[in-house]
């Protein structure tokens, strides 16, 4: 079977996945009884940090995300560009125009996260700016299989309608930035198929499974710590990530 034909078979979740969505107030829930646990040792090192949030969500959805970072120590920024419905007109070279700002502003690379389609951006920009980005974290992000794989496809496509390869804002996507990349996901996401979310093996890049559900991903403990944790990488000596380090 050709890496065509095996993407091909990868389906989006069924019903029982796409109902365990529910569970999100059980996460945020879980996070907030954690939170003097998961902010009592702040190891950032200032840098600026750049969220995204996921498909039709704002800067609002990222909020527990970026408060926790924040506490951390880290400079963390919003995208400030409202609802994110896709590679809009201008949405590119306007987030573009943020990371060099953010560049500027600090004197320092600066780290992009981005949840579920937030992701997708992350990856597709950092590659536009090598020299600029420090590392990517994509939260349930579907870079890689096919489009149908996902529960958020009709939504996706009702503010992106097809446009042709060529045209496409997002035409690699399964080629991860050449800076150290972390994939985070979850076999029981009920949104996107899990396999979407692998990378290939490559000594700057890395898969981590967590247990969490794709809407609640951002404010799930486990996620946030993970995060933190490679957030916390040295710059120009990044390790992939082992259990032991936050567990």
């Amino acid at each position: 079977m050709t890496e065509k034909q095996a993407s091909e078979t990868i389906r989006a979740p069924g019903l029982r996945l796409l109902a365990m969505e529910l569970r999100v107030p059980l996460e945020i829930f879980s996070t907030l009884a954690l939170w003097p646990l998961l902010t009592a040792r702040a190891r950032g090192d200032g840098h600026p940090v750049l969220v995204f949030p996921g498909l039709v969500a704002s800067d609002r959805s990222t909020y527990l995300l970026r408060r926790f970072l924040k506490a951390q120590g880290y400079s963390v920024h919003c995208w400030e560009m409202g609802r994110n419905l896709g590679p809009q007109p201008g949405v590119m070279g306007a987030c573009l125009k943020r990371i060099d700002e953010l560049r500027a502003q600090h004197g320092r690379k600066v780290s992009l996260v981005g949840w579920s389609l937030g992701g997708l951006f992350a990856r597709e920009l950092a590659k536009m700016r090598p020299d600029d980005v420090r590392m990517v974290v994509s939260l349930g992000s579907p870079f890689a299989g096919p489009e149908s794989a996902s529960n958020a496809r009709g939504i996706y496509r009702r503010y992106n309608p097809p446009k042709g390869e060529a045209a496409s804002e997002f035409p690699n996507l399964n080629q991860a930035p050449s800076m150290p990349t972390t994939s985070i996901y979850s076999r029981s996401d009920g949104i996107v198929a899990w396999p979407c979310c692998i990378q290939n093996d490559n000594p700057h890049t890395e898969n981590i499974e967590v247990h969490a559900s794709h809407v609640g991903m951002g404010m799930n403990p486990m996620v946030l710590r993970i995060l933190a944790d490679r957030l916390a990488q040295p710059e120009g000596a990044w390790q992939p990530y082992r259990r032991s380090n936050v567990d």
